[in-house]
């Protein structure tokens, strides 16, 4: 029964998936290269995650969600977090209108679908925790009324990892609320002329509408039930909880050198990532590979470092591939 049950799912999937591929050609005609981070962006907008996106400036990640933005038809709104930033130029604030003799609501820009929050460690943590709780709760305070945020809401907020001077990191608890991390890194040589012609021609390059957001409200559906068997929930719960307890999965030499393991959001965003993951390659059911092909990504930010590690210059990645080299594939 379970047998054709799956096969039906993995016909709608493809059916309900065809959409990805005329996503990534649309972008593909702005961004050259990146796929790992084209692809991490749809991951987030179906299974209704945010990312945090770290690279050096230039790297087009206002490029990408914006032309993200495009091809679904929805609000985008970019905010550039600066020190002087306060939570109401964020969410909104009341105005006093004369016309109507009353105090009106004035909406922030966190009323779009599409959030690019530039630079979010420039911005001091007042700012940070109203951004997160939107993110969280999906709704907003003014006044005395709440408002509900729209539907897809994607926050992609950046921070840039050379500048440290006068940004206040993110702290730890805040930094489990994005469901991925993305570190990416420059375009290869190739790449690169490529670039260069695209943006010294005269031809402008723009994405064009193809979904509205309903459709991807849909397609979220349609995540929700790729299938996912109890030996893949195992398998998950084995990566996080080696996280944890590094020496009960034969990597006793990770003792003292993890501060803390992943939290539950891990093993959640772990299972939500995967089947995203596993929608957009047009399968109706979740396989080891696409679990190891999102670990890094959920994992990164969950996994702190004791100083030892640091001063070994062991990082969050070696660690996470080495509880995938350790623990026992299904």
């Amino acid at each position: 029964m379970i047998g054709t049950d799956i096969k039906e799912l993995n016909e709608r999937v493809q059916k309900e998936s065809a959409f990805v591929d005329l996503i990534t050609m649309e972008m593909h005609k702005v961004i050259i290269g990146q796929k790992h981070m084209l692809e991490r962006l749809l991951i987030g907008l179906l299974s209704n995650g945010h990312i945090l996106l770290e690279g050096v400036p230039g790297l087009a990640k206002t490029l990408a969600i914006k032309s993200l933005a495009n091809t679904v038809k929805a609000k985008f709104s970019r905010i550039q977090f600066t020190p002087d930033l306060l939570p109401a130029d964020l969410i909104g604030t009341m105005i006093y209108s004369q016309k109507k003799e009353e105090f009106v609501v004035r909406k922030g820009p966190l009323f779009a679908n599409f959030i690019l929050a530039d630079e979010i460690n420039r911005s001091p943590a007042k700012v940070q925790s109203a951004l997160l709780e939107a993110m969280q709760e999906r709704q907003v305070t003014i006044g005395t009324t709440t408002y509900k945020l729209e539907e897809p809401f994607l926050v992609m907020a950046t921070q840039n990892p050379i500048e440290q001077e006068g940004t206040y990191p993110l702290p730890e608890a805040q930094v489990d609320r994005f469901m991925l991390k993305i570190v990416i890194s420059y375009p290869a040589k190739e790449e690169e002329k490529m670039i260069l012609r695209q943006n010294i021609s005269d031809i402008a390059s723009a994405t064009n509408a193809i979904l509205k957001p309903e459709d991807i409200l849909k397609a979220r559906n349609v995540v929700r039930e790729v299938y996912l068997d109890e030996k893949i929930e195992n398998y998950i719960t084995d990566i996080v909880f080696a996280s944890r307890y590094p020496s009960e999965y034969k990597l006793k030499k990770f003792e003292g050198l993890i501060y803390y393991g992943g939290s539950p959001r891990a093993s959640i965003n772990l299972a939500l990532a995967a089947k995203a993951y596993a929608f957009i390659k047009r399968r109706g059911y979740v396989i080891p590979e696409d679990i190891r092909a999102v670990a890094n990504d959920v994992l990164r930010h969950r996994i702190g470092l004791t100083y030892e590690a640091e001063a070994e210059n062991i990082t969050t990645e070696d660690i996470i591939n080495e509880i995938l080299n350790t623990v026992e594939v299904p």
